[in-house]
């Protein structure tokens, strides 16, 4: 119960982030969101880290590819 109520939290704040950042950044953050589960076994700290990560990632790559 506690999984999927996280994975609800997690789809919700990507729809949310999704309205608000670029490609890179919701890739980033989804992947890395992906990446931090499966390193620490389901672990919402490792998944939001994850997706923190991926985030910053993902900003990183749009300063050195500018549209």
């Amino acid at each position: 119960m506690i999984k999927s109520t996280i994975a609800i939290a997690l789809f919700a704040s990507l729809a949310a982030l999704a309205g608000c950042a670029s490609k890179a950044e919701t890739i980033g953050t989804a992947g890395g969101a992906a990446a931090g589960y499966g390193v620490s076994g389901g672990g919402a700290l490792g998944t939001a880290a994850g997706g923190v990560v991926g985030y910053e990632a993902g900003k990183q790559y749009d300063k050195q590819h500018p549209k």
